[in-house]
């Protein structure tokens, strides 16, 4: 091979090296993501209905807060939208990847888990991680706790983000 091909094809190897890792990290940003590479579920769990509130999700206009409770969730749909999630979190207790482990996540103080490095603005920012406020955090995380590291878009859609804090908190039993 001449020199400028070995160059070229160099490049080319880095090159695709490069977007094979920005795809990797790219599924942290939930949203429309194919669930085609996760895991089979190891169980069907049946629909878990939520306690109703006053005001229905539909009932809810622009600027009003979603209760998380008004919504019917679903673990097993939870846990496909937790696919996203996947490659930064594991609920191993202990075990820490680019995010902190979820183990016990449903009632447990933000930046507590223990050889993580959190952000100043997580570690101090007072937050138990309760069902609704999972709810409103995965929704736009950056918004909701300025200064974190999460490099997560969050999951827009309501039902879809009920699903998932229905499935956080099954596996926080």
């Amino acid at each position: 091979m001449f020199r400028g091909q070995t160059t070229m094809k160099r490049n080319f190897l880095m090159g695709a090296a490069a977007l094979a890792s920005l795809a990797t990290l790219s599924a942290c940003g939930g949203g429309a993501g194919s669930d085609a590479n996760a895991p089979a579920p190891a169980e069907t769990t049946a629909a878990v209905e939520a306690p109703a509130a006053t005001e229905t999700p539909a009932a809810a206009g622009a600027g009003a807060t979603l209760e998380y409770a008004s919504f019917t969730t679903d673990a097993a749909a939870g846990e496909k939208a937790f696919a996203a999630c996947r490659t930064c979190h594991v609920f191993d207790e202990g075990v820490n990847r680019v995010g902190p482990s979820l183990h016990k996540i449903v009632g447990r103080k933000s930046g507590s888990v223990a050889g993580f490095s959190y952000s100043d603005a997580n570690k101090n920012s007072g937050i138990t991680w309760t069902p609704q406020v999972l709810f409103e955090y995965l929704k736009d995380p950056k918004a909701y706790v300025p200064g974190t590291k999460m490099a997560f878009p969050g999951v827009k859609d309501d039902q879809k983000r009920a699903d998932l804090v229905a499935y956080l908190e099954a596996q926080s039993k």
